[in-house]
C-alpha cells in the first residue's frame, strides 16, 4: 500500500505536519485569492468533489459543505459532488460523468483504494489533475494527498483503550473491530492500534475487517463474539464511531453489564453524547475543517494551472497530515466544542442534560 511502511516514516520525519499545514494553507489562499478566476487558462471552472459514502456522517455534516464554501470564497467555480454510497463501481461511473462533463480537477476520497487508480489513471488521460482526500489511492499520479496522520489515529486509540481497561489489563480479552478492507486508512489505524495493544498484555479474542465500515455488519459480528466469548470481553476496540456504535447496539442488546471499554473515531456528535453517557470510552478528533478548506485551496490553484508545494512527500506525491487528537469525557470542551466542531447546545441536548452537568459541559 503506497504511504505505508518506511515511506511514512520518512515523511514523518521530514516535518511537523500540523505546523507546516498551516503555512501551506495561508500560502495557498494568498495565491488563491490574487488570481483572476479562468486567467491560468483552466479548461473548466469546475471541481469534481467524490466522497465516499453517507454512513459516515462526517462527509456530508462537514466535508462537503466546508470544502463548497471554501471554493465559493475562492472564486466564481462550481462543484460536482457526488457520493458513491461504499461502492467503488458507483464510484467509477460518478468520476466518468464528472470527466465527461469537463470537471478541471477531481477531489477523490475513493472507496477502494486500488479500485480507484483506474479513476486517477482516466483523470491523467485527460490531463486533469487529481487530489487524493482523506485516504490514499494505490496508484496513479496524484497531484496531491491530504489527510490526518492515520497510524497515530489508532495508535491514540489503543493508547487510550489501555488506560481505559487499567490495571487489568494483562490477559484480558478484547475484541478488535477494524475499518473497511478497501480502505487505505483502516490498515494504518490497525497498524498503529497493534502496536500498542500486541505489547499491553491484553489477549486479541478476535478480529474483524468491517466490510464497508457498515455499523449492522460490525454490530452482527460482535453479537456473535459475545455468544462466543461472553464475560472473557473486557473492551471492544473500534476503529470509527459508526462501528463502535453497532458494537455497542450488540452489547446492549445482549445485556451485557457492566459496558467493556470501547473506542471510536470521527467525534460524531452520537459519539460525543455516549462518552457522556458512559457507553463509549473515547474517540478521535480530526479538525475536517482545515482538510476540507485546504483541499479546496489545493483543488482551485491546480484549476488555474499554478504549482502546489507541501511539507512533505508520499510516493513522490505532495503531502500534509494533520494531526489527531484523542477525546475523552475529560476534554470534551477543550477539543470539540473549543474548535466549534460541536456546541454545547448541540451535545446537551434534553436527554443528555444531566450527563453534561456531571462532566462540567455547560
Amino acid at each position: 500500500m503506497p504511504g505505508s511502511g518506511a515511506a511514512l516514516t520518512r515523511a514523518r520525519r521530514a516535518v511537523a505536519a500540523a505546523s507546516a499545514a498551516a503555512v501551506l494553507s495561508v500560502a495557498l489562499a494568498a495565491c488563491a485569492g490574487s488570481a483572476d478566476p479562468g486567467a491560468s487558462g483552466a479548461a473548466d471552472d469546475t471541481i469534481a468533489l467524490l466522497l465516499p459514502d453517507a454512513k459516515t456522517a462526517r462527509y456530508e455534516t462537514f466535508d462537503r459543505p466546508l470544502f463548497e464554501a471554501r471554493v465559493a470564497e475562492l472564486g466564481d467555480y462550481d462543484v460536482l459532488y457526488s457520493n458513491a454510497d461504499q461502492d467503488a463501481a458507483k464510484q467509477q461511473q460518478q468520476a466518468e460523468s464528472a470527466l465527461a462533463a469537463g470537471a478541471g480537477v477531481l477531489v477523490l476520497d475513493p472507496v477502494d483504494a486500488n479500485a480507484a487508480v483506474s479513476i486517477v489513471n482516466s483523470a491523467n488521460a485527460k490531463s486533469v489533475p487529481v487530489v487524493s482526500y482523506d485516504r490514499l489511492v494505490a496508484g496513479g499520479d496524484l497531484a496531491y494527498y491530504i489527510s490526518f496522520d492515520n497510524e497515530k489515529v489508532g495508535l491514540l486509540q489503543a493508547e487510550a483503550f489501555v488506560e481505559g481497561i487499567g490495571d487489568a489489563a494483562a490477559g484480558e480479552g478484547i475484541l478488535m473491530v477494524n475499518g473497511s478492507p478497501t480502505d487505505s486508512n483502516a490498515a494504518l489505524f490497525k497498524r498503529g492500534a497493534h502496536s500498542v495493544i500486541d505489547d499491553s498484555g491484553l489477549r486479541v479474542l478476535a478480529e474483524y475487517d468491517t466490510p464497508g465500515w457498515n455499523p449492522e455488519k460490525a454490530q452482527e459480528w460482535v453479537a456473535g463474539q459475545i455468544a462466543q466469548h461472553g464475560d472473557a470481553i473486557t473492551g471492544v476496540y473500534a476503529a470509527n464511531d459508526a462501528t463502535a456504535g453497532g458494537a455497542i447496539a450488540a452489547l446492549r442488546v445482549a445485556n451485557v453489564d457492566p459496558l467493556p471499554i470501547v473506542t471510536g473515531q470521527d467525534a460524531e456528535l452520537s459519539a460525543i453524547q455516549r462518552i457522556l453517557t458512559g457507553d463509549q470510552y473515547m474517540t478521535v478528533y480530526k479538525a475536517i475543517k482545515p482538510q476540507a478548506e485546504l483541499a479546496a485551496e489545493v483543488a482551485v490553484a491546480l484549476l488555474r494551472g499554478e504549482e502546489v508545494t507541501a511539507p512533505m512527500e508520499i510516493d513522490g506525491t505532495p503531502t500534509t497530515l494533520l494531526e489527531p487528537v484523542a477525546v475523552t469525557v475529560d476534554n470534551i470542551m477543550e477539543t470539540v466544542v473549543a474548535d466549534g466542531f460541536w456546541s454545547v447546545d448541540d451535545i446537551c441536548a434534553p436527554a443528555y442534560a444531566d450527563a453534561c452537568e456531571a462532566a462540567g459541559i455547560g
